[in-house]
């Protein structure tokens, strides 16, 4: 799980002292820890303000992101876009990422053991950005990030604190594509989220 303590790579750090962003975000472009790498274009790291306030993370690239090297820039991501916009941000004023950085076959969900393998990644995105609000879009980032048996129809909207963290899981952009009644409560959910973030 993502809040268990579990060892970086030590290819992500000198022995002095860690990474910068940059560093980090070089060698994830060239990571090969596992074989979804083989199946796609390339590395797709996370994109925004590298010390935003806000950070969002979703299940992994699609054929889009996979051809364009950037997390949500397909429909889905076109539809967040216009969420962030809605409570007057805008992609350069958050961070987005995904828990997987290469596209699963098919854009199916990723593994457990392949987003165990890409966790040090997102770990040490977090790190650096160091965000006080952290959003979940969709099933995957809950169930990967904070519960393996939660449920994202029943948890969404909720409020979880870990430390001085707020987290909120909410529907993957997605989901609403597939299911346009699940858009009032999201848009209920990005209010808090709003509200949050100006307190």
């Amino acid at each position: 799980m993502f809040w268990e303590e579990t060892p970086r790579p030590a290819s992500l750090f000198s022995p002095q002292e860690s990474k910068t962003y940059a560093g980090v975000k070089k060698e994830a472009l060239e990571c090969k820890r596992c074989h979804l790498r083989e199946g796609c274009s390339q590395v797709v790291f996370g994109v925004g303000n590298p010390s935003g306030s806000l950070m969002l993370v979703g299940e992994g690239p699609g054929a889009r992101e996979d051809e364009l090297g950037e997390p949500f820039v397909g429909r889905a991501g076109q539809l967040l876009t216009r969420i962030l916009a809605a409570i007057n941000l805008g992609r350069e004023d958050v961070y987005i990422s995904n828990i997987v950085k290469c596209r699963p076959p098919n854009n199916r969900q990723p593994s457990p053991q392949e987003m165990e393998v890409c966790m040090p990644w997102l770990k040490e995105e977090f790190r650096l950005v160091k965000p006080r609000v952290l959003v979940l879009l969709g099933a995957t980032a809950y169930k990967g990030l904070i519960d393996s048996q939660g449920k994202i129809t029943r948890d969404r909207g909720k409020w979880i604190e870990r430390k001085n963290l707020l987290i909120m899981p909410t529907f993957h952009p997605a989901a609403l594509l597939r299911d346009p009644r699940k858009k009032v409560p999201v848009w209920e959910d990005f209010q808090k989220i709003e509200k949050a973030l100006k307190s």
